[in-house]
């Protein structure tokens, strides 16, 4: 069966998408922890398919992803959001913002945390504070069970805090994941799917194209360069054959620029030699990547910027 992607990119009511409910449930499921916690991870494993970016830096996870698992009786759109964390920076009070906004949409929470380093006491109550205004089902589900360093004693104690179930999974692995599945599925609402049973994420296929670049300059750049870098579909043309994208890939400084395109282009090169591949895999088709770097000054700091690379602005009147 071929993946379907929607172009919408939040549901529209269950009426519009289905037509026969008989005894199926579906709607949201939140998941939300602190950074590097391996929610993109669980997002990927719990679909069956690669949406969310997953590297091993933390906070990559800049706006809301939404996969969709749907089996015989149930749909479950999962919503993977921001790291939570707080700080007066509007690009961190954006992500905020966006989880947020997702808490208020889901009709089940799951609380991800690391198995291998569950966090300070302050980011505990960090954790807990946003938790604990989830007006929905909430569980705890405590990652990376596959590491050698793992103790699901600290996440056990948060839940027993909380009181909320706590199920030890792991994402990588693909592991403990049944359980988990099944305290989800008898919360969730007596509903009709909200979107067809072939359709695996919501957001049109630029946002992951886009994703997939985003990724590669995580995984090719360290320290500021990727987390000064937004990636912007300029163009595409699905129909060239190959598909035709552009891609501007915007800085803060000029010495950004230099770093990304490195001596000689080698830099921006890698990057679309690595990330070319996962896209062509991604539309089943081959592709021309043309990429550019360009200067946005302080983009991160700036609402239009924000704006103009599709993020949410905090609406908290700063």
């Amino acid at each position: 069966m071929t993946p379907q992607y929607s172009d919408q990119m939040d549901a529209e009511s269950p009426g519009d998408r289905t037509t026969d409910a008989g005894s199926t449930r579906a709607g949201f499921v939140l998941l939300a922890g602190l950074p590097n916690a391996g929610k993109s991870t669980l997002l990927n494993a719990l679909v069956g398919e690669h949406l969310s970016i997953v590297t091993p830096k933390a906070q990559t996870t800049w706006e809301k992803v939404a996969g969709i698992r749907t089996e015989a009786r149930a749909q479950m759109v999962f919503l993977d959001t921001p790291g939570i964390v707080s700080g007066p920076q509007l690009f961190h009070r954006s992500m905020l913002a966006e989880a947020e906004r997702a808490r208020g949409e889901a009709d089940v929470a799951v609380g991800v945390v690391d198995g291998t380093s569950p966090g300070s006491p302050a980011e505990h109550r960090t954790l807990l504070d946003f938790l604990d205004r989830c007006p929905c089902p909430a569980a705890l589900a405590v990652n990376k069970a596959d590491h050698a360093r793992f103790d699901p004693e600290p996440a056990t104690a948060l839940a027993r805090t909380l009181k909320v179930p706590a199920f030890v999974v792991s994402a990588r692995g693909s592991t403990g994941l049944d359980p988990l599945l099944a305290f989800l599925r008898s919360n969730l609402p007596e509903s009709p799917f909200l979107y067809p049973e072939d359709d695996l994420g919501t957001a049109p296929t630029r946002y992951f194209v886009r994703e997939l670049i985003r990724e590669t300059v995580f995984e090719n750049f360290h320290q500021e360069i990727p987390y000064s870098v937004a990636v912007r579909v300029e163009e595409f043309r699905e129909e060239e054959d190959p598909v035709y994208i552009a891609v501007g890939l915007y800085v803060e400084r000029k010495s950004q620029k230099g770093m990304l395109i490195g001596k000689g282009g080698a830099g921006i090169r890698a990057v679309g030699t690595r990330a070319r591949p996962r896209i062509e895999h991604f539309l089943g088709r081959p592709v021309y990547l043309d990429l550019w770097v360009k200067v946005w000054p302080g983009w991160r700091r700036k609402k239009e910027g924000l704006m103009a690379f599709g993020y949410r602005v905090p609406n908290d009147g700063a």
